[in-house]
């Protein structure tokens, strides 16, 4: 058959709840957009702003959490479970130590921060109100995170669907009392916003680590047995680990890059591209949850050593892959007018909105196959550098420079230029078709030595 029927199944028992997840969290972020909107476009540029630092610190997690899923995947596939407990442990300690970091500069220099991402003296107040409360988030991010990616690696995905659902009451109706003032509490506006996300992260946190503790049962993960590390172990996690987290990193200093690029194009220019932003994750949440999945499944069938089977998945997931890309990209077109009918926007930010989700519901198609393609089957089959290197030759080499001229130099408008930083999703589908065809990438990272361990 054109797809394989079984793989489709798994697949999708896999993505959905990843995807439902995800919809209710970008959800949380679309009644944080409209509630905070009705405020005006200060209000609403001031929390995008002071959003970036949590953005970089988020993009750091998740690539803390891919490079452990990338080697617990494999020894999953092995079925050694104590092996997968270190390198959880392994992920805590570094992301935590790194949230601590982040929180000390926020706490100590909170202003300096807000003024890489802005230049505007009516957003930086609202900006600084929001900050002053987001960032206690930081170190409870960090754990639910790291906990969240590890059960997804024993294949208990529903757990993230279900925390999602009670953060999204919470956060939603702590947002509508603490920033409109309702039931005699007083309004405090985005400060409200910023409480009302720090109280779900804090609830969310606990309820991870009780279902860890005492739920989950394929892990087996005790607080004390997660801080044995080998030094063979760490040895591998940085080897095979540390492309993985250096392209996430990178990948969040582009987006922080990319915010700063459209943040000094305008006010209606921010607005526009952070509701194309949300509206876009709404979309596309099938796309990433796809290659969130993949990874899980053929990372844990290189490491059971079934080679066949590998490249049969391989063959049969791209198909996937393009028709989720078209799925997406259409919903994307369908629903770009009626949602922007919520906004309280002027003419030329909604007009710059329309256009900007025109130019994603294109682009979509190519982030399905590229990136699902890239991370979910090269990354996640062992070869972890291709990939970082693919990212930054696209990322430096083409869009960065090619959308601060047309933005600094040319004065293009701001679709344009939001065009030009959305390019690399159909340049990097050519890479990904050669790549993942030549099967070069299968590498099973848990022998020993691992160094011998290239399939040609």
């Amino acid at each position: 058959g054109f797809i394989d029927g079984m793989l489709f199944r798994r697949l999708m028992m896999l993505a959905a709840p990843i995807a439902l997840q995800n919809i209710i969290s970008f959800a949380v972020g679309l009644a944080d957009n409209i509630m905070v909107g009705s405020l005006g476009e200060q209000s609403l540029s001031g929390v995008y702003v002071a959003n970036q630092v949590q953005n970089l610190l988020g993009m750091l997690v998740i690539g803390l959490a891919s490079a452990m899923q990338v080697l617990a995947n494999q020894y999953w596939g092995k079925r050694d479970a104590a092996r997968v407990r270190s390198i959880v442990g392994m992920t805590l300690v570094f992301g935590l130590s790194v949230s601590a970091l982040l929180f000390g500069w926020a706490m100590a220099a909170p202003e300096s921060i807000l003024r890489l991402f802005t230049n505007d003296e009516t957003v930086l107040p609202e900006a600084m109100r929001y900050f002053e409360v987001i960032r206690f988030t930081y170190l409870f991010q960090c754990v639910t995170q790291v906990m969240m990616a590890a059960m997804r690696v024993v294949e208990r995905v529903k757990i993230g669907m279900y925390l999602s659902m009670v953060t999204f009451s919470v956060n939603v109706a702590l947002n509508w009392v603490l920033i409109f003032g309702h039931l005699g509490a007083p309004a405090l506006g985005v400060q409200g916003a910023a409480i009302a996300t720090l109280t779900a992260r804090v609830l969310e946190c606990a309820i991870m680590l009780v279902y860890v503790r005492r739920v989950d049962n394929r892990l087996g993960i005790r607080f004390t047995n997660l801080f044995h590390f080998e030094a063979e172990l760490v040895r591998r996690f940085f080897r095979f680990g540390l492309p993985v987290i250096i392209g996430d990193i990178t990948w969040g200093i582009n987006l922080a890059v990319q915010g700063g690029i459209i943040g000094h194009l305008g006010a209606s220019a921010t607005a526009a591209v952070s509701i194309a932003g949300t509206i876009f994750q709404m979309t596309g949440v099938l796309v990433y949850a796809s290659a969130g999945a993949t990874a899980i499944i053929i990372g844990q069938t290189v490491g059971s050593g079934d080679i066949e089977r590998v490249k049969h998945y391989a063959r049969h997931l791209q198909r996937i892959f393009l028709l989720i890309g078209l799925f997406s990209g259409l919903a994307l077109w369908l629903v770009r007018t009626p949602v922007l009918s919520l906004y309280n926007l002027s003419p030329e930010a909604t007009r710059m909105a329309l256009q900007m989700m025109g130019v994603l519901s294109v682009t979509i198609v190519g982030t399905a196959y590229q990136m699902s393609t890239l991370t979910g089957i090269v990354r996640a089959g062992g070869a972890t550098h291709f990939v970082l290197v693919n990212d930054l030759i696209h990322i430096w080499g083409f869009v960065i420079p090619s959308a601060m001229l047309a933005a600094f130099v040319f004065h293009a408008d701001p679709v344009v230029v939001f065009a030009l930083l959305k390019s690399d999703q159909i340049l990097k589908c050519m890479v990904a078709f050669i790549t993942v065809n030549r099967f070069k990438w299968i590498r099973n990272l848990t022998h020993e030595p691992a160094a011998q361990a290239v399939v040609e």
